[in-house]
């Protein structure tokens, strides 16, 4: 059994915050993105079948551009719980500031509060695995200790991705590395269930079927071409100031029964 059972007080969520939830690399069949928030909308929906639900994310944006357009746009919704994952697109830019950026997070916390909706908060995942994304540890670590405090502050529940251990296992992302697999976004759902004190009949850390580890050279060949296939075209893009998510809306703009 996964999360302890719990009465839903919650008849709308929605969901703020890039291509994390979004729902990237977790295709449906009609070829649009599902993703852990719209799971995890699905779970919420087993327990109130009335429930309305909103993604505002768009991938690539930045935490400022997330509180100057999601955010207001939540605001105006009310729903009874708002899902905020922000801000690692910040984190991996030279020159990002863990301490700016949680400063900029508490006040749009503050403001989705002030409506009276429950607010659940994501943390950065865990990135010693990852190749050169292991060397933003220390930024993410910090950036998660403020989260913690705002939370903490303000009464909000936490989603922990960086405990996951199971999102440490190169099967849980997808071939870019930067976005959970169809079975990542699985989990995080199901976690942020337990967070959230909703019965599932999953347990997010069921654990991966055993595989041989991969030659070294094996590996460091698949670490060149994530480089090259994946790395590089992201770089690039930023360099030239442009972004994955420009002229895109959100896929699930206004409140709707699920």
């Amino acid at each position: 059994m996964g999360a302890g059972a719990k009465s839903t007080r919650w008849d709308s969520l929605v969901a703020l915050g890039d291509s994390f939830t979004e729902g990237l690399a977790d295709l449906r069949p009609d070829g649009g993105f599902r993703g852990w928030a719209d799971r995890l909308a699905e779970h919420l929906g087993e327990h109130e079948p009335g429930l309305r639900y909103a993604n505002l994310a768009v991938r690539g944006k930045l935490l400022r551009q997330i509180v100057e357009s999601q955010v207001p746009q939540a605001v105006a919704l009310r729903p009874g719980l708002v899902s905020f994952t922000a801000g690692g697109n910040d984190i991996i830019r030279p020159g990002g500031d863990p301490d700016e950026l949680a400063a900029l997070f508490e006040e749009a916390v503050g403001r989705l509060r002030a409506t009276g909706a429950d607010v659940l908060i994501g943390t950065g995942f865990d990135t010693r695995d990852t190749p050169v994304l292991r060397r933003l540890r220390g930024k993410v670590g910090t950036y998660n200790a403020h989260l913690r405090a705002i939370a903490d502050k303000h009464g909000c529940y936490v989603l922990d991705l960086w405990s996951m251990g199971v999102l440490r296992d190169s099967r849980s992302w997808s071939a870019d590395r930067l976005h959970l697999s169809a079975d990542g976004h699985r989990r995080v759902a199901l976690r942020a269930c337990e967070a959230l004190g909703v019965a599932t009949a999953e347990d997010w850390r069921d654990p991966l079927p055993s595989l041989p580890q991969a030659p070294w050279r094996a590996q460091r060949a698949q670490d060149i071409r994530w480089a090259r296939e994946h790395l590089a075209p992201w770089i690039s893009r930023r360099l030239r100031g442009r972004s994955s998510g420009d002229g895109r809306g959100p896929k699930r703009p206004e409140l709707e029964r699920l």
